[in-house]
């Protein structure tokens, strides 16, 4: 009896182990992608690649994080459901082969995720440009501003209402893709900005974007500009913005990305 229930108790372990690596096998990864070039770094870096990973240990999906560019490989790049560049700026890549690899993977249906800085990245290659959104411009100095939210459906805004009270740097930005879906937009009134006469940035549909979607080129993308400061990671509301952002890029929600007409 002893023999036989030793037996039992071994098969239903092995049993366990091999069930819990299909469901680790099967689980669907993200790239968190950090790599800065030279000029500013945020000291954010840390923060959000451990709300991302805690995104994910809450929420089914696993998350690698890499400043690496030598990850961009088509080998490599097919594991990820999405890739997430959090808070990267300047020079993303290290050669042409790398960009090559990056754009075969949005071709290839690869979803993608910008936070903060990221339009900061590769700000002389226009396909990125294109297929982010936008390029950084300039922002306004850090402070409180009241954000409108212009679609209150879309799983990264639906958690906020009409109106959401933040204080960030209130992003600008050139190069705008007409075809994104605006979700949030800077309420000027609220902000007290000196050059918003002089360098205001590009509008689109009579509002300056700061966090949009779209589906390009057989990915989908989706990019905030919030989350400037540290703590920013740690604030429900934020970490359900970003949530809601890359499980809607990695295609695990379903929401129209259709822009907005004028």
């Amino acid at each position: 009896m002893k023999t036989a229930r030793t037996l039992v108790v071994t098969a239903l372990a092995a049993w366990m182990q091999l069930l819990a690596v299909h469901t680790n096998a099967a689980e669907p990864r993200v790239l968190v992608y950090q790599k800065n070039g030279k000029g500013f770094v945020h000291d954010n870096l840390a923060a959000s690649a451990a709300a991302i990973r805690e995104l994910g240990a809450q929420n089914g999906f696993g998350v690698e994080v890499s400043t690496n560019a030598a990850v961009f490989t088509d080998q490599n790049l097919k594991q990820y459901r999405a890739l997430i560049f959090a808070n990267s700026n300047n020079e993303a890549f290290d050669n042409d082969q790398q960009r090559a690899a990056f754009q075969r993977y949005i071709r290839g249906g690869g979803g993608f995720v910008g936070i903060h800085s990221s339009t900061g990245s590769e700000r002389a290659w226009a396909y990125f440009q294109k297929m982010q959104g936008a390029k950084f411009l300039r922002h306004a100095p850090l402070q409180k501003f009241t954000i409108n939210v212009l679609d209150t459906n879309h799983p990264a805004t639906a958690h906020v209402g009409n109106s959401w009270a933040w204080a960030d740097e209130c992003y600008f930005f050139t190069n705008v893709n007409p075809d994104i879906r605006v979700l949030l937009a800077v309420d000027t009134k609220t902000l007290k900005d000196p050059k918003l006469e002089s360098a205001p940035g590009q509008k689109l549909h009579g509002v300056f974007p700061l966090a949009w979607c779209h589906e390009f080129d057989g990915g989908r993308q989706f990019y905030t500009s919030l989350g400037h400061k540290i703590e920013y990671y740690s604030d429900p509301a934020f970490r359900q913005h970003l949530l809601g952002g890359i499980r809607w890029a990695m295609g695990e929600t379903e929401a129209k990305a259709e822009r907005l007409t004028p």
